[in-house]
């Protein structure tokens, strides 16, 4: 069976590529192949799910050097891998829109939030439900959607729904939004776009 060459982009603990990995070894990706983990810190605890995966991991760190010399890292790092679909999984580092020209409708990106409510500057990791909670809404959720070259732009792929509940705080919200919704979508995205990579060919 065909699969479709996939790097995951990571900063931090790597939670939503460790569903991405259960997901896999559980058979239900079967048109998705992770050829690379990159990660932004070269202490991203996200290295070591890769290596216990059979993962290559690989650290293009973010600090210390141009945004052109980190992309072009990655960049580096994709095409030796012949990489065709490019997940963003905690990635907290911002990608420049050439960069992402170069894979239009390649670059999924999950966000803890049911877009277009909650996205924008700044809107990242906790600030995200401390904005949810502030605004007092009794729904959230989280979104899967391709990257284009305006930042939080792109098409929608799968959104879920999570509701607030009374007493949450942002960690409490965060962990049921990831577990209700991010680990859930983010695969079922995953294989969507690497199906539709092959019915293109």
């Amino acid at each position: 069976m065909n699969r479709v060459k996939t790097a995951v982009l990571v900063s931090g603990g790597g939670t939503n590529l460790q569903a991405l990995i259960n997901e896999q070894q559980a058979g239900r990706l079967p048109h998705v192949e992770f050829v690379s983990v990159i990660a932004s810190r070269p202490d991203a605890y996200a290295l070591t799910r890769a290596q216990k995966a059979g993962i290559p991991g690989h650290v293009v760190a973010r600090k210390g050097q141009s945004q052109e010399a980190f992309e072009q890292g990655i960049l580096d790092l994709l095409e030796k891998d012949g990489v065709q679909l490019i997940i963003l999984a905690g990635f907290m580092s911002i990608l420049s829109a050439s960069f992402v020209q170069r894979y239009p409708r390649r670059i999924l990106n999950v966000h803890p939030a049911l877009l277009p409510a909650f996205g924008g500057k700044g809107c990242y990791g906790l600030h995200v439900h401390e904005a949810a909670l502030a605004r007092g809404v009794k729904v959230t959720g989280a979104t899967v959607h391709y990257v284009n070259e305006i930042a939080d732009g792109g098409e929608i792929i799968l959104q879920k729904a999570v509701a607030v509940e009374p007493g949450d705080t942002p960690e409490t919200l965060q962990r049921r939004v990831m577990e209700q919704a991010e680990w859930r979508i983010l695969p079922q995205a995953a294989e969507l776009a690497a199906q539709e990579i092959l019915e293109e060919k």
